[in-house]
């Protein structure tokens, strides 16, 4: 019980309801967890090239000659990597930073694996760099010194969409919420995929449905 409250998340009760468990299972489930937390410390380790977590080096992703090397996702701990693993939509390469900037916690540049990421992008022909890190005061602290850093190696640095969730109520968002989704927005299209708009679009902002309407009516006429 006391080891397991050790783990975060997990209080007394948990803890206690753990320890119980591990009781009332049998011997070989019991020393099958054991053997796996034994294994895990003894065989996983971090990338030498992207520093996620794999029992081998380079990990598979590194490894799989399939993937695109002409990009690079940038994110802060594995668990991230694995989230965009799990949409199966993106093919290219990751760095895992393993933090984010934090000075009020003692949390620096030379504490990350920014040093790794910009010597990557030197020696590989990488076209761009997805800055995918949390949207918050580090995150984007973060992406502003990385940005600041790979701007000399003449490298697309871009960083992902932000707005209004799929599935998402206008009404509950916040204003920092409807703020990035008017600034990210996309052209509006049944027939193409959706694209970012122009500068020229950006500069223009969209017309309003009435404004839409007054348009139509004066072409009939």
């Amino acid at each position: 019980m006391t080891e397991f409250a050790r783990m975060p998340g997990i209080g007394s009760k948990t803890a206690e309801r753990l320890a119980y468990y591990i009781l009332r299972a049998d011997r070989e489930q019991a020393m099958a967890l054991a053997y796996a937390i034994r294994d895990v410390k003894k065989n996983v380790r971090h990338c030498s090239l992207c520093f996620n977590l794999a029992e081998q080096d380079p990990c598979p992703i590194c490894a799989d000659s399939r993937r695109d090397v002409s990009t690079i996702c940038v994110v802060e701990q594995p668990k991230d990597l694995i989230a965009f693993e799990l949409t199966g939509r993106y093919r290219g390469l990751y760095h895992v930073l393993l933090g984010r900037l934090a000075p009020l916690d003692g949390v620096e540049p030379e504490h990350l694996t920014i040093a790794s990421l910009l010597e990557r992008v030197r020696k590989k022909e990488v076209a761009e760099v997805i800055l995918a890190l949390n949207p918050d005061l580090e995150g984007d602290g973060t992406a502003l010194l990385l940005a600041e850093r790979l701007k000399p190696l003449g490298v697309a640095v871009t960083r992902l969409a932000r707005g209004l969730p799929t599935g998402g109520s206008i009404e509950f968002a916040n204003s920092a919420v409807l703020s990035d989704a008017l600034t990210e927005r996309r052209r509006f299209s049944s027939d193409e995929p959706s694209a970012p708009p122009s500068e020229a679009e950006n500069s223009n902002p969209p017309r309003s449905g009435v404004e839409s309407l007054e348009s139509a009516a004066e072409k009939e006429l």
